[in-house]
């Protein structure tokens, strides 16, 4: 099997239908532009494509929860860099890490968390992960050392020098 990224990773613009007077992207619509690079990466890196799977089996992911962090403001026209990473799963849930960068990766303009919850569409209920979904998440997983959103959210902060 080929290696599989860990950290998965795309480039893209800011649109003039996603911003606000300022000219800034509308803070609902980063989450639009993290779940449109998780589904066009997951189609590109892991063959998994969550609309072809409902179709055909039944089965996807739907949103549990969602924490997010706006560190600098996305502008018009600006090409961004999106990765994620899954951080975590058990046999029902993953947790995914997404991050949006300047085009460079200097600065970072917004971090989520999101929790995705397996489920059975045609039985509205919760669905255990199969075999095949488990081996290729535990090959990708990519752990974070914090427990907590505010912890990870710290790491990226500049670190202040002690006033003496």
């Amino acid at each position: 099997m080929a290696h599989l990224p860990k950290v998965l990773r795309n480039k893209t613009k800011i649109r003039f239908q996603h911003c606000d007077p300022f000219n800034h992207l509308n803070n609902a619509r980063y989450m639009d532009y993290f779940m449109n690079h998780r589904e066009d990466m997951l189609i590109e890196h892991y063959d998994i494509d969550i609309y072809q799977m409902a179709k055909t089996m039944g089965k996807s992911w739907v949103s549990g929860s969602t924490q997010i962090a706006y560190i600098k403001p996305a502008l018009l026209m600006e090409t961004v860099t999106i990765e994620s990473q899954l951080f975590r799963y058990n046999d029902s849930e993953l947790f995914v890490e997404m991050r949006m960068y300047d085009e460079h990766k200097t600065h970072l303009k917004a971090i989520t968390w999101c929790g995705f919850v397996h489920f059975n569409l045609l039985q509205q209920k919760r669905e255990k992960h199969s075999d095949k979904l488990l081996q290729l998440f535990s090959e990708v997983k990519n752990p974070l050392k914090e427990a907590s959103f505010e912890e990870r959210l710290n790491t990226f902060k500049p670190q202040k020098a002690p006033i003496l």
